[in-house]
């Protein structure tokens, strides 16, 4: 089977949709507010190697307890902020293309549902309590969780705008570094 791998925050939409969909909910709730100093606090820790990436993200995704129906949440921002997905990306068939990224699976499986994407690989999240159920989907986990789910597939293309994607862009025939709306090939991995 073969298959183009992407990421997604910045490399198909514009900006950060953790960042973006907490902004969106915050305006709802400012109470929400609250969660971002303890985030603040377990992401020192996590940089001081005293917790875990997951420790701390679980302190900002906190703040879904604050929502009935966060499935409501998520409609409305993607009403919104589809027109972030960059326009390279609108224009394809998208029946072969896996989405891999770091964000929440709960705020992306919508989107990559309109987008008619082949599949979606991201956080286990649970979207009612911000608690994780597997590791974040980030750099070498990306290619573990890939690999986990797909036994047999030649990746044609890889796009990201991150290096912390090496390991993902070096399965790829033909990887690519988006920067914006630039999309340049990327031939120093090592191969």
């Amino acid at each position: 089977m073969k298959v183009n791998l992407y990421d997604f925050d910045k490399t198909i939409y514009y900006g950060d949709s953790s960042v973006n969909f907490y902004i969106y909910c915050l305006k709802k709730k400012p109470i929400i507010f609250i969660y971002l100093f303890e985030f603040i606090i377990y992401y020192l820790l996590y940089k001081l190697n005293i917790n875990t990436k997951e420790k701390a993200k679980e302190k900002i995704f906190k703040y879904v307890t604050k929502f009935d129906n966060i499935d409501k949440l998520i409609e409305e921002f993607w009403k919104i902020n589809i027109n972030k997905i960059k326009d390279y990306y609108k224009d394809k068939d998208h029946s072969n293309d896996i989405i891999i990224s770091a964000s929440p699976e709960f705020l992306l499986k919508l989107i990559c549902n309109k987008l008619q994407v082949k599949d979606l690989i991201a956080s286990p999240i649970d979207k009612h309590t911000g608690l994780y159920h597997g590791k974040n989907c980030y750099g070498i986990e990306k290619v573990k969780r890939l690999k986990e789910k797909y036994k047999n597939i030649e990746v044609i293309e890889a796009y990201s705008d991150s290096l912390s994607d090496i390991p993902m862009l070096s399965l790829a025939n033909t990887s690519y570094l988006v920067k914006k709306n630039k999309i340049i090939e990327y031939k120093n991995i090592g191969k």
